[in-house]
């Protein structure tokens, strides 16, 4: 039978500084953003439409503001807000985890929208040339998550190879739902997009794909996690986190419905209105 680890949730520490596993995740997954965003630039449709490095790091800025303060906001209201409210000093405590995928999903959407007013660029658009390089940052995030021994999964049958014991809960055999969720809603979201995203797609698709994928991918990976909580609909109950994923499925439906039947390729630079 496979034991947690348990390892130390501080990476470094250095007197009074230290620097945090979770932590260090966050900053690999900007990594892989600016990383693979170089490469997709390079990309012939990318780079029509007139993409450029410098494009790359004025969003991550933008970027991090809407991950951190939409993960945080999404954590405290969509998953624990009678904690929160009982704990309000531990909204700021990200180093302990606790980051919403979907809140941090309509944070970027917000910081989206603000950083293509300023360069011209219409919120899809930018959606569709970031959408593929998320699914790897969600990956490390999971593993941060798997490190801080949090996201238990529910018990699992004794014989499975990987079920897993975490001391933190008890001594039964568990699924390790972060490394699911790591491999299928990341690493395996990001190999299905990518492939998709290489080639043209109309103004919406990819943006449509990712929500499609992601929502199908996280409902699925559900199953094996102990939920935050469950949400009961005509005698069918769902966990919290399949709930927030079916307006993802629903979203993504239509936005690659839109796309297609009226398409609209982006193979030229945006204009920025003169001040």
């Amino acid at each position: 039978m496979l034991i947690h680890p348990m390892p130390n949730p501080i990476a470094i520490s250095i007197g009074p500084l230290a620097v945090h596993w979770y932590g260090l995740m966050y900053l690999l997954a900007f990594v892989f953003f600016i990383a693979l965003g170089r490469v997709r630039i390079r990309q012939a449709h990318i780079a029509a439409a007139g993409w450029k490095k410098e494009d790359l790091d004025d969003m991550l800025f933008y970027g991090v503001l809407g991950v951190v303060l939409g993960g945080r906001l999404g954590e405290v209201l969509f998953y624990n807000p009678v904690y929160y409210f009982h704990n309000p000093a531990d909204i700021f405590a990200v180093w302990k985890g606790g980051m919403s995928f979907h809140g941090g999903f309509l944070g970027v959407l917000v910081a989206m929208y603000w950083w293509g007013r300023k360069k011209g660029r219409p919120l899809m658009q930018i959606m569709d040339f970031i959408a593929p390089l998320v699914p790897l940052g969600y990956a490390a995030g999971r593993l941060g998550n798997f490190i801080n021994a949090e996201l238990p999964g529910r018990v699992a049958d004794a014989s499975l190879p990987w079920a897993m014991i975490w001391p933190n809960v008890d001594n039964l055999p568990r699924h390790p739902s972060p490394i699911y969720q790591m491999l299928v809603d990341g690493i395996l979201l990001f190999i299905l997009l990518w492939l998709y995203a290489r080639h043209p797609r109309p103004r919406m698709a990819v943006s449509g794909m990712f929500s499609l994928l992601y929502g199908c991918a996280r409902f699925f990976t559900e199953y094996f996690r102990v939920p935050d909580y469950n949400v009961s609909f005509g005698g069918i109950t769902i966990s919290a986190g399949q709930m927030l994923s079916v307006p993802m499925i629903v979203l993504g439906i239509v936005l690659l419905i839109v796309a297609y039947r009226n398409p609209k390729f982006d193979t030229t630079p945006p204009v920025v209105a003169a001040k």
